[in-house]
């Protein structure tokens, strides 16, 4: 056999290297070939804007960008632009040229959209699946390269917010479907912090008791990347603070002065991921002696906000500490359907209705393809299931038995507006003072209390809601308009308090059954013993007299189940108690004059006669007059 020459050797050797170095290359290759995907997750305030750093492009990278709300109301837009101009310089310049074209007039749609081709490489709102925003940009020349994620139409006053998914595929296949896993190494670093947003601090005030040594005051959601500093200081007292930044499951995540050492404390956390439902706690640390430290204390909090630390910082921007979110309620009383005096309670149909507006349960419309959710009868249900504990779950505190919802609905609107209704049919517990029956003026009360801390919810009137219906059908009261008046009641020493709303109105008695059915029987009885007088056979007028207390007696036990057992004395019941003397006084004295006649004292009998004939009404005027001025 042949041997090989040289130069044949040099060339095969070269062949084999470059298979090796081929397949040493293949992984990385390949990879680029099937591209690379990534996939953010993240949450815009309104007004927000995120930029995103997209490193090391090359010329003819196929990048395409994806951008989909996933909570809220959020109406994603993106935008894509080169670096040459650093990023602050950039928001101000656009920012400054988007204020004149508003106040500039002319064609403020079509002037926007050469505003945005003139600063942006590549702009999106609306091209993906309803609200979602999407394109495909082919880089012009390799290098760095920005993306910009924020709220469309922030500009024209419609201020949308929530959570957001960003997809980025980068000569990868379409991934429209957004189905596809994560690929390859990351495409886009978020650059920290928020553009058009100021940074926000808030004071508050308060005082800390041995009573009550600590007082927790709920958060905003604070996005991930972003500081949270707090401080307090006394203002009185020797109380000495401590702070303590605790998650939603009141884990501690920083505290402050923990020792207890200075009359001051201060912390600052930077979010890894978003905080939501956290909460900053003001403690009293105890003193040497043992007893704790009491006073009055200052509070700042602040997002991004250093200056918070030193205690002179100035309020400014959006609230940091998490408002109570107003509740409001009205109550119409559509139909009183008994008043039950003995038992003390009443029966009525009433409608309900709440407003409240939550930024938790804003939505985008195109989730639904709709301008508000509507729940209606068995669907409230599903509401209930999608807000969670986000709605003033409430119950009525002197309610007695089952409430029978005859029907309920309920809506949210995009920005998170909502509103809960229910049409329903119940009995109440009163408190009926019966000191003055009949002639009473009673207060029916219904007691709405919220079930969360006035920390979250509070109920305020809802305006022009509330009233009674003239055709309520309650024919014993006069019924007057229905009052409401918000408070605040403590369940118990151990919980928080919370917001009740009372709907009560007042109602006196209509008197024309009682002036026919109790008092002109009652002044019968009254002038039938007083006609006994002038009948000069005495025998006659005992047995008139006997009747006339049987007819009482009997009378008063038609009455007593009217009214219920009481542990005082009504005015009726002194009434009745007066006649009912008054005629036992009548038959004591006719036998009384029956012995003096048998005895021969004629003359007597008939001078003492003489002057009860006219005595006796005064009398019995006198005593009901003297009941009179008891009780009223």
């Amino acid at each position: 056999m042949k041997s090989r020459s040289l130069p044949a050797l040099l060339v095969g050797a070269g062949v084999l290297l470059a298979l090796v170095m081929l397949v040493q290359a293949s992984p990385s290759t390949a990879q680029d070939q099937a591209g690379r995907v990534q996939r953010i997750s993240e949450r815009l305030h309104a007004g927000e804007v995120h930029a995103y750093l997209l490193h090391d492009l090359q010329a003819g990278d196929r990048l395409a960008v994806s951008m989909r709300a996933t909570s809220g109301n959020l109406d994603p837009a993106i935008g894509i632009r080169d670096t040459t101009i650093p990023l602050k310089e950039f928001a101000t310049q656009y920012s400054a040229d988007v204020q004149r074209l508003l106040t500039g007039g002319g064609n403020t749609q079509l002037g926007l959209k050469e505003l945005r081709s003139r600063y942006f490489l590549a702009w999106d709102d609306d091209s993906g699946e309803g609200y979602a925003a999407a394109l495909e940009y082919v880089v012009p020349a390799s290098g760095d390269y920005m993306l910009i994620a924020t709220g469309s139409l922030s500009a024209f006053g419609r201020a949308t917010s929530g959570d957001y998914e960003l997809l980025l595929g980068l000569n990868a296949p379409s991934f429209t479907d957004g189905a596809v896993a994560p690929v390859g190494a990351p495409i886009a670093e978020r650059i920290q912090g928020a553009l058009g947003v100021a940074s926000s601090v808030e004071q508050a005030t308060g005082a800390l008791t041995a009573a009550a040594p600590m007082a927790s005051l709920a958060l905003v959601d604070i996005g991930a990347g972003e500081t949270l500093s707090a401080y307090v200081e006394a203002t009185s007292g020797n109380l000495v603070p401590v702070l303590v930044l605790r998650d939603y499951g009141g884990k501690a995540l920083q505290a402050g002065n923990l020792g207890g050492q200075e009359p001051r404390a201060s912390l600052v956390f930077t979010t890894t991921e978003s905080l939501a439902g956290s909460s900053l706690e003001v403690r009293a640390a105890k003193l040497p002696d043992g007893t704790l430290s009491e006073g009055d204390y200052r509070l700042l909090v602040g997002v991004n906000a250093p200056a918070v630390v030193t205690g002179q910082a100035q309020p400014q921007g959006d609230g940091v500490l998490a408002a109570s979110i107003p509740v409001q309620t009205g109550l119409k009383i559509l139909r009183i359907s008994a008043v039950d005096s003995p038992n003390e309670n009443y029966t009525v149909l009433a409608s309900l209705r709440m407003d409240w507006t939550d930024p938790a349960l804003a939505f985008s419309p195109d989730s639904c393809h709709c301008s508000v959710k509507l729940y209606s009868d068995k669907e409230v249900d599903r509401f209930l299931a999608e807000v969670g504990s986000r709605w003033p779950a409430f119950t009525f505190f002197n309610q007695l038995g089952n409430r029978w919802i005859q029907s309920r609905a309920a809506a949210i609107w995009p920005d998170g507006r909502a509103r809960y209704a229910e049409s329903f049919n119940t009995t109440f517990q009163a408190d009926f003072d019966f000191r003055k029956y009949p002639f009473d003026t009673q207060t029916f009360p219904i007691y709405l209390d919220l079930l969360y801390p006035t920390s979250t919810y509070t109920m305020t009137e809802l305006s022009g809601y509330s009233e009674i219906d003239p055709a309520h059908g309650e024919d014993e009261f006069i019924i007057s308009d229905l009052k409401v008046v918000p408070s605040t009641v403590t369940p118990s020493a151990a919980d928080k308090p919370v917001s009740r709303m009372t709907f009560s109105f007042s109602a006196p008695r209509h008197l024309n059954y009682y002036v026919l059915q109790v008092f002109l029987p009652i002044l019968l009885i009254i002038l039938i013993s007083w006609f006994t007088f002038f009948l000069r056979d005495y025998t006659r007028r005992i047995e008139a007299a006997a009747a006339n207390i049987l007819l009482f007696i009997a009378f008063s036990w038609t009455l007593a189940d009217n009214y219920p057992r009481l542990g005082y004395i009504t005015f009726l019941d002194a009434v009745m108690a007066v006649t009912f003397a008054v005629n036992v006084l009548v038959l004591l004295y006719n036998v009384f004059m029956k012995r003096l006649e048998n005895r021969g004292e004629d003359e007597r009998v008939q001078r003492i006669d003489n002057v009860l004939d006219w005595a006796y009404p005064l009398l019995y005027a006198t005593l009901i007059g003297v009941v009179v001025l008891l009780f009223f």
